[in-house]
């Protein structure tokens, strides 16, 4: 329950961000059309080219100053949404050797400063993350990339319209996993690497770096207008884009940082903003009396506790895993807490779905059969499992990631467990996500609540249940090990046909709702709230969004 206390700080913290909100918003004069928005997120993610702050990063500065070779179509709130071309035309894997691909790339690109989009520029674009000998290898943006694309090793130029990709094996989730390597100018950094001081090529990298992400040059949409970190990123659309019925009908969007739902919520009401991510649930009925549209569907997207399984690990008992599942009223949640807002998730992909597969464990609400196994594994009302789970205060996707897990920890305590809680910033979770559950940075947790992506197979299941996928490779925090899950997942990243790929994705996530891999809890519905002066805008079934078609209304 929510103390008075506790309430007066939430309203006092949304009151100083409100009065942030007015000084660092202010209406644009004259004919420009601005949308102004306010993000979950902290601070501004990072505007280099590889954004951090999550998915949240890539929707507002990855997607929107810089595009990929392959992208995803946002252009409907009905369909899922597909790989489609995006700075390549075309690709395909060579017949005679699996570990080899080919990209056509588009012509007639350029980047924002005026310079060539080619495959020099597509091959310098893997080395900053991949080759630590090349002069623009940047170390800050490997851990945000590269465990995105793990068996990636390299791209050769064949033409200026040609490159060819090289993985350590065969995977055929490689067009996938591109979506995630943006293409910066490297004649805009060489250029800023030439005007660094000094003569050390490492520090002289660094100041090149630095000042890129204050005059970012990528291809995308829009183009960096004016930047005052962790306050606001003013983006001014891109006149030339390569894709005509994709360029902004807005003249400018501004993006401001407000992680308190409360104030994003206020700022909204006063008119300060224009849209607002993830409202407080608790205001989205005086958010719809007022007049302004609330925006929601499902998303490819899991709000769970990953577990630790390293030695030691009370999560290392299915017992316990299964009992922590079925001690959950996730409807309870849905309907109490979050005003509708979610879906009740029973494992990362709901039944419908070509990679659900056919679990034996039924993830429900069945407090008797979960209260049972915890007496099984030696717990009982005299004898409590004490876990502590990482989280954050707020961050992409993480929904109420406070009220959510105060749930959590009201709903297990009748199955015997103890929670306790490490509230970390958004940013700093993801970074010991990153490190591991073994990691000093997880603070004596045996779980940790970051929501994750399942638009594809790797970010969905594979950087999680695959045991090569381990700190520092990816994100498989907790260190499972299952011999079932590494040849299911080496099975299906050697089939590329598409419908066998997808029969052994299936039999993947099967068994891993079977082992209770996860604490699976909601799918986000991504709840976005906006002024009626919003036109045009289409909520995809993705955690990104297309704002080119968006339009504003006197």
């Amino acid at each position: 329950m929510r103390t008075e206390k506790s309430r007066k700080r939430r309203l006092a913290a949304a009151g100083l961000m409100l009065a942030m909100a007015c000084l660092a918003a202010p209406r644009i004069a004259g004919a420009e059309t601005i949308l102004r928005i306010g993000m979950t997120a902290a601070d501004i993610p990072r505007t280099l080219g590889q954004p951090d702050q999550g998915f949240e990063g890539n929707r507002f500065t990855g997607l929107t100053m810089y595009d990929a070779l392959t992208m995803w179509d946002l252009s409907s709130a009905d369909k899922p949404s597909v790989l489609i071309p995006g700075l390549a035309t075309e690709w395909k894997v060579d017949d005679a050797d699996k570990k080899k691909w080919t990209f056509k790339l588009r012509p007639g690109v350029t980047f924002h400063d005026g310079s060539p989009f080619n495959a020099d520029a597509v091959v310098w674009n893997v080395e900053k993350v991949l080759k630590q000998d090349a002069p623009q290898y940047d170390s800050s943006q490997v851990g945000l990339t590269a465990s995105r694309m793990p068996t990636l090793a390299s791209a050769r130029k064949i033409d200026d319209m040609t490159v060819e990709f090289t993985t350590k094996e065969p995977d055929s989730f490689l067009p996938i996993n591109l979506t995630n390597l943006f293409m910066a100018s490297p004649a805009k950094w060489q250029k800023l690497f030439d005007a660094a001081p000094g003569a050390d090529a490492k520090a002289k990298s660094q100041a090149a770096w630095d000042a890129f992400a204050k005059d970012a040059s990528g291809t995308g949409p829009w183009k960096m207008s004016s930047f005052t970190p962790r306050e606001r990123l003013e983006l001014a659309k891109n006149a030339n884009y390569w894709d005509k019925a994709r360029i902004p009908k807005v003249d400018k969007m501004l993006l401001l940082p407000m992680p308190e739902a409360n104030a994003r919520t206020a700022a909204l009401l006063s008119g300060q903003v224009d849209w607002v991510e993830a409202p407080a649930p608790d205001a989205v009925a005086e958010i719809k009396q007022r007049g302004f549209n609330i925006y929601s569907n499902e998303e490819p997207h899991v709000w769970p506790w990953q577990f630790s399984r390293a030695e030691g690990s009370p999560w290392n008992d299915i017992r316990v895993r299964k009992a922590a599942n079925l001690c959950i009223d996730r409807e309870g949640l849905r309907d109490g807490l979050l005003a509708g807002l979610m879906v009740p998730a029973t494992g990362t992909f709901e039944p419908g779905h070509p990679w659900r597969g056919n679990p034996t464990f039924q993830i429900k609400y069945d407090k008797p059969a979960a209260q049972k196994l915890m007496q099984d594994a030696g717990y009982g009302p005299a004898k409590k499992l004490t876990v502590k789970i990482q989280t954050s205060a707020s961050g992409s996707g993480q929904m109420m990631p406070l009220p959510m897990n105060e749930y959590l920890q009201q709903a297990l305590a009748e199955c015997y467990f103890d929670v306790q809680f490490d509230v970390i910033e958004w940013n700093t979770l993801l970074a010991n996500w990153r490190r591991g559950a073994k990691d000093a940075s997880a603070n004596g947790s045996n779980a940790v609540n970051v929501t994750y992506a399942a638009m594809d197979p790797f970010f969905a299941l594979v950087r999680f249940l695959q045991s090569s996928m381990a700190p520092p490779v990816s994100n498989n925090w907790g260190y499972i090990n299952n011999p079932k899950f590494d040849e299911l997942v080496t099975k299906a990243r050697q089939t590329f046909d598409p419908t066998e790929r997808d029969k052994v994705l299936a039999e993947l996530h099967a068994a891993s709702v079977d082992d209770a891999a996860f604490l699976y809890v909601a799918h986000d519905v991504a709840p976005r709230a906006m002024s009626p002066k919003v036109k045009g805008f289409v909520q995809p079934k993705s955690w990104f969004v297309d704002f080119s078609p968006i339009s504003m209304t006197p």
